[in-house]
């Protein structure tokens, strides 16, 4: 497929980019002398923005006077050419009449118009605003700091380019059986909530009342937390299941301080809730036998069993890489 891309920043750009690693001919649209973004940080010794650069790769780009009316006229017209392949425009803004859903339908029927916005209802929002009206800021940073640190990474921004991405080859599959062309629409701040939904954020503040608590490097629900080394390294160490657990405290040798820890708090630390809800104590445990090791011994104590090293324990295990069955002891 052909997909001209008229955008600028991060969603929309890595949609195109995505389309294009898939092997899409995509046609990137900018103002004469670049867009916006074209000089963004970070940029290399010679000026050139290696944030530009990353999310235009595999692209052809042109540049067009889109203040006037005969290069708005010429990206419609490269929108609604192309026969089969072509038809297909991506856009973060409703500004441009020409390069509107209802005008280009009006010249080609089968037109993909995909478009996002900051929120549903058309009004302006970028991912560091959506991020801080969610709330996760105020988690984010050390226990007891009660300033919010937002997220270096543009998590909004890249979740609803892969949506804009997913969305537009839904479409054409629609165009290729029916012969009908659609608008898909994608607001910033849906994505964020959805997302937020789906992960079961916004029902625990509805269902349980209780705010979430801010736990630092801590992972929320189980046990997990970075931990340093003699030697100044640092490790995040993450227990998700019992085995898990069984297999670090174990490797650690730990076994005996943390069963005794457990009936002291009458707490079974085969419940990742426990571990916890107890992460503190345990954390400061651990904390000890990091602090005594570099980071090169603590690698290799914690390095799974494999065949390079098997405990011996594994039974049918197959001689490939990785074994079809591994009892998963910690050496």
């Amino acid at each position: 497929m052909r997909v001209v891309e008229v955008s600028g920043y991060v969603a929309t750009p890595l949609s195109g980019m995505t389309l294009a690693q898939l092997g899409a001919d995509v046609i990137r649209v900018e103002p004469i002398g670049g867009a916006p973004d074209r000089t963004r940080l970070p940029r290399a010794a010679s000026g050139t923005s290696l944030y530009w650069s990353g999310l235009n790769k595999g692209k052809r780009a042109v540049e067009v006077d889109l203040s006037r009316e005969a290069g708005r006229r010429l990206v419609a017209d490269l929108v609604v050419s192309g026969g089969a392949r072509g038809g297909i425009v991506i856009v973060n803004f409703e500004g441009i009449p020409e390069l509107g859903h209802e005008r280009l339908r009006a010249r080609r029927p089968d037109v993909i118009h995909v478009l996002l916005t900051g929120r549903r209802d058309g009004g302006a929002a970028v991912d560091y605003t959506v991020q801080a009206a969610t709330g996760f800021p105020l988690l984010a940073g050390p226990e007891g700091d009660p300033r919010p640190v937002n997220s270096v990474v543009p998590a909004w921004d890249v979740a609803a380019g892969l949506y804009l991405a997913t969305g537009l080859l839904a479409a054409e599959r629609h165009r290729l059986l029916t012969g009908e062309g659609q608008q898909v629409r994608v607001a910033l701040e849906d994505v964020a909530l959805a997302t937020a939904g789906n992960l079961g954020y916004l029902a625990e503040a509805q269902v349980t009342g209780t705010p979430r608590e801010r736990c630092g490097n801590h992972v929320y629900g189980t046990f997990g937390r970075d931990f340093a080394t003699s030697d100044g390294g640092r490790l995040m160490v993450v227990a998700l299941t019992a085995r898990h657990w069984r297999d670090l405290v174990a490797a650690t040798g730990l076994t005996e301080a943390v069963a005794a820890l457990a009936r002291a708090l009458g707490a079974d630390f085969g419940e990742e809730a426990e571990r916890h809800r107890h992460r503190g104590l345990l954390a400061e445990l651990l904390a000890g036998w990091f602090g005594a090791r570099t980071l090169a011994e603590a690698e290799a104590a914690l390095r799974p069993c494999g065949p390079r090293g098997c405990c011996g324990r594994c039974t049918g295990a197959s001689p490939t890489w990785p074994p079809a069955t591994r009892c998963g002891t910690i050496r």
